[in-house]
């Protein structure tokens, strides 16, 4: 099954109606005016090719030449779903050491996969399952330069990726050589391909890294040569296969040329691939197995590129802002057409991404599931459901795991969880384990996929079960009130993560998440001919309001009354106004309440210590609440952790140099500002009606 479905004309007939008062868009002037071009070494530059599986990042020599320059920017990144490695667990680790005990008033005791502050067995217990397994870096390519100095002879850079075609064109001189290079992914493949014009002949390199293990790097320890080996296993005339052993992990790599070359060791996990003509090509495959075929040239990678992002582009959604007056509109539209390419190469995989996509690794290269909202909602919106509907699927391969978390914790249902891996191992965490906003992510994302789908059978058939499941956790984590006729929310660290689990009550965004999840919940229920769950109606209609103060504005936890005076409650994520924004207005809120926090939140938060997708957050809550001057100030920021690189990717600060959820929030944000949201009628209702914010746009869809 290909990896980037072409979308039926069903699909794309019942996409949302166009806002284009000329007529359907120009997609390839909108797409091609927007694409990136490089004249100089930038360490926070480089350009990635990929197709959601698989993702390579190449310096300005279309290649990795040049890692330890780019090591501390955007690193030179070769990502791969599948790609994972676990150093051997010489001590006999076990998950039960991680897990901790806690009484957080739900009438029992829970057990959590934490932490501990002392030192000992089960600190180091927890340490190792927060590293292991990890992502791994497949392999460098790049040009065979003496890297020590080379940098300092290049010259007379152009380069630029055609997001049309997903093509990386780079021109460069070396020592007043010139070089012409062109760099694709195939699109359904994990396969690199690059074509090189020079009359150097310089030779091609291959080097494979062990990995470090670390929470936070480019996964490269170049100095571990003899704890990993490379062996060549086949070779043919124009190709050889490699074979990767890193303690238990094995793959296999499969270099193919076209032209007269000639495939030498240089040392150990170190290959040359010297050409012996001005022009040559070479693809590289990678894979778990050993089935890579031999067959596949540049040629054939590149039409192949051309002819996905093609379709990529056409069938989408889009928005034009061209005919847009404000002087921020140019680029408003260069971050919206950037984030589509890097979330399509990044984060439309069969397993949830990491927060760094597949470019580099975060949190060990694990991937967050409270997070994947920001991420992969967008898809639906811009009529590419279908790949959100291609990671969702992993979700019903870890419910055996979701369902022991809850089983331990006292509670029915799956538990999904925090910080984890393809296989669904929960990783410890003294944060992460406490959290419970992803919990209602499925119940939302399947819902949207569910209203883009032509055969809705066959969704609520996938997902069906996977929600009810999640419900019955929600509703027998939410615990009853009776002495004031509620049920309220407690023993969680919520979505603003400097609140502790152990004294919060009732945080504003998870109660109106829950609210929203539990009711999207019972109509999947009578979707599938079931009958309405008359508990779940109680939880519905006894939920605890969110708590305000004196002067009418919302706290960030009943429990938090120091809201408005503790710094504490003032920095990090402002989930209050996500309770109307990312999920539409209900009884728990007062809208005139939530207006007013908004404005405080506006003129008095601690804007230096927010994330990239806080600023979306803001945006929506404020198109909601009819102020759609700061849905676009709100975008448009001019905050550290708002900024957007020359490759498009949102910068947070030198450890996280990149970050997808703040591009996702994004094109989430910009859909629902365009297309609206359930029971809005109004044009464009996140822009000013101003005249100066003509925006055009086609195939989105309204947010719930």
């Amino acid at each position: 099954m290909k990896r980037f479905i072409v979308l039926t004309l069903a699909v794309i007939i019942r996409a949302a109606v166009p806002n284009a008062a000329h007529g359907a868009i120009d997609r390839h002037a909108l797409v091609s005016r927007n694409c990136p071009h490089i004249t100089a070494a930038d360490s926070l530059g480089s350009l990635s090719v990929g197709n959601g599986e698989f993702a390579f990042t190449a310096d300005i020599t279309g290649l990795q030449t040049f890692p330890d320059f780019y090591r501390n920017g955007v690193p030179l990144g070769t990502q791969s779903q599948w790609g994972w490695h676990s150093f051997d667990n010489t001590q006999g680790y076990t998950p039960e050491e991680t897990l901790q005990e806690y009484d957080l008033g739900h009438g029992h005791i829970e057990l959590y996969a934490g932490q501990p502050k002392e030192k000992g067995r089960a600190r180091d217990a927890a340490e190792w399952f927060r590293a292991n397994p990890h992502r791994l870096h497949l392999g460098m390519i790049g040009f065979d330069f003496d890297r020590s100095t080379a940098l300092q002879h290049i010259s007379d850079i152009s380069q630029k990726l055609d997001l049309w075609s997903g093509i990386i064109g780079s021109s460069f001189r070396y020592r007043g050589t010139k070089f012409h290079v062109r760099t694709a992914c195939h699109p359904d493949k994990d396969i690199i391909g690059a074509e090189i014009t020079s009359k150097a002949r310089t030779g091609i390199c291959f080097r494979f890294p062990y990995p470090t293990g670390k929470h936070c790097d480019d996964a490269c320890d170049w100095d571990a040569d003899d704890r990993h080996t490379t062996v060549v296993i086949a070779r043919g005339d124009r190709h050889a296969v490699l074979k990767r052993t890193i303690d238990s992990t094995v793959y296999y790599v499969t270099i193919a040329w076209k032209g007269d070359a000639e495939l030498t060791r240089k040392k150990d996990n170190y290959f040359v691939l010297t050409p012996k003509c001005d022009r040559f090509s070479f693809t590289c495959a990678f894979g778990k197995d050993n089935t890579a075929p031999h067959g596949t040239c540049f040629d054939d990678v590149r039409r192949l590129s051309a002819a996905h992002w093609k379709a990529y582009w056409t069938e989408g959604g889009a928005v034009d802002f061209s005919r847009c007056t404000d002087p921020r509109a140019r680029e408003l539209e260069r971050r919206v057409v950037l984030s589509q390419y890097l979330l399509a190469i990044q984060c439309a995989g069969s397993t949830p991404p990491q927060e760094t996509g597949l470019t580099y690794n975060s949190w060990f290269g694990k991937f967050h599931l409270e997070m994947i909202w920001w991420h992969q909602a967008q898809f639906a919106l811009w009529n590419r459901a279908q790949l959100l509907d291609r990671t969702l699927g992993w979700y019903r391969t870890v419910m055996p795991k979701a369902r022991e978390i809850a089983r331990r914790q006292g509670f029915d249902g799956v538990r999904w969880m925090k910080m984890t891996d393809p296989e669904g191992t929960e990783a410890p965490s003294k944060v992460g384990s406490f959290l419970i906003w992803q919990q209602p992510h499925i119940i939302y994302l399947a819902e949207l996929i569910y209203r883009n789908a032509t055969d809705k059978r066959t969704v609520l058939g996938k997902y069906g079960d996977m929600i009810e499941r999640t419900a019955e956790f929600m509703y027998s984590f939410a615990t009853p009130d009776t002495a004031n006729n509620r049920y309220i929310l407690k023993g969680v660290i919520p979505a603003q993560e400097t609140l502790k689990a152990g004294e919060t009550i009732n945080p504003p965004f998870e109660l109106s998440y829950w609210h929203y999840a539990m009711q999207v919940a019972q109509e999947w229920r009578e979707r599938r001919g079931m009958k309405r769950n008359s508990a779940w109606d109680d939880l519905i209609a006894r939920l605890s309001p969110l708590a305000c103060n004196a002067d009418n504005m919302y706290l960030a936890a009943e429990s938090a009354v120091d809201t408005y005076r503790d710094i504490r409650f003032t920095s990090d994520h402002m989930a209050v106004l996500g309770s109307v924004g990312i999920l539409p207005m209900n009884r728990l809120i007062d809208k005139e309440c939530m207006r007013n926090t908004l404005h405080w939140v506006w003129n008095n938060w601690n804007w230096n210590k927010t994330w990239g997708w806080d600023y979306p957050m803001t945006a929506m809550n404020a198109a909601r609440l009819g102020e759609p001057e700061k849905a676009v100030d709100a975008l448009l920021m001019d905050k550290r952790t708002n900024t957007y690189l020359v490759n498009g990717h949102n910068y947070q600060d030198k450890r996280l140099r990149i970050y997808l959820p703040g591009n996702g929030g994004l094109l989430t944000a910009v859909a629902m500002m365009c297309a609206g949201w359930d029971g809005c009628d109004k044009k464009n209702p996140g822009f000013p009606d101003n005249g100066k914010w003509n925006v055009e746009w086609e195939g989105l869809s309204p947010l719930p």
